[in-house]
């Protein structure tokens, strides 16, 4: 594929659970070029969630090889994952993942300020603003509704302003206002910073906004079929 920003080749995944070793992928291949929007569905336990973290460098495959801008994730150590993750990536958790002690705006600086980034809480602010939450910025997360904190871990994985935005299931938590206001701000922000979108979704609506859909059943890749996006 043309201008592949990530690369799946032959990659599988075994994790050791209490039975033993359990193969959660088997040998997926894999292509998502630049700018692209790609859906993975699939019945729960299908391995979406543990390819979107493969593909995030945040699980190592077993085997096979891993392509992200260039770059073969399966050969770095987890300080130079960090760092490219840093650099590269934003990451949006179904259950956001922010930092208790921190407010909304230090929660979305602190990718900033690991980057260096002199201006990282004007940026912030600008994020903040931009999902409709500039008047929360001094609020923690304990303090704030699933959908005000999902507004804010999207402000923080798209402040860096990455090439790489991996959702999962963005929407799963919230109620439908809240999961259309997130599926809204999450496609209008990536495209807005020209960032490759990757999201696992249970929810067809959600799907059928993406370029393509990628279907899961059983750790194999059963379809991968274009779609029309809505109008």
């Amino acid at each position: 594929m043309p201008d592949s920003v990530l690369s799946l080749q032959h990659v599988t995944l075994s994790l050791r659970g209490n039975a033993g070793m359990v193969k959660i992928l088997h040998g997926i291949d894999l292509e998502v070029a630049a700018g692209e929007t790609l859906g993975l569905v699939g019945p729960s336990g299908s391995g979406k969630s543990s390819l979107l973290m493969i593909m995030g460098g945040l699980e190592r495959a077993t085997t096979g090889q891993v392509t992200a801008l260039g770059q073969e994730l399966t050969m770095m150590d987890e300080d130079a994952l960090a760092r490219f993750r840093r650099d590269n990536m934003g990451v949006v958790f179904q259950r956001f993942h922010l930092i208790p002690t921190m407010t909304a705006l230090e929660n979305v600086a602190t990718p900033l300020e690991l980057a260096g980034e002199r201006d990282a809480f004007d940026r912030a602010r600008g994020m903040l603003d931009k999902v409709g939450l500039a008047h929360r910025g001094d609020h923690y997360p304990a303090q704030m509704s699933g959908g005000e904190q999902q507004r804010v871990a999207l402000a923080r994985a798209l402040a860096p302003r990455p090439r790489i935005l991996l959702a999962d299931e963005p929407t799963g938590n919230l109620d439908g206002a809240n999961g259309q206001a997130i599926t809204d701000l999450l496609f209008e922000l990536s495209q807005a910073h020209g960032a490759t979108l990757v999201l696992v979704t249970h929810a067809p609506e959600l799907a059928a906004l993406c370029d393509r859909t990628v279907r899961l059943r059983d750790g194999l890749i059963a379809t991968a079929a274009a779609v029309e996006a809505a109008e």
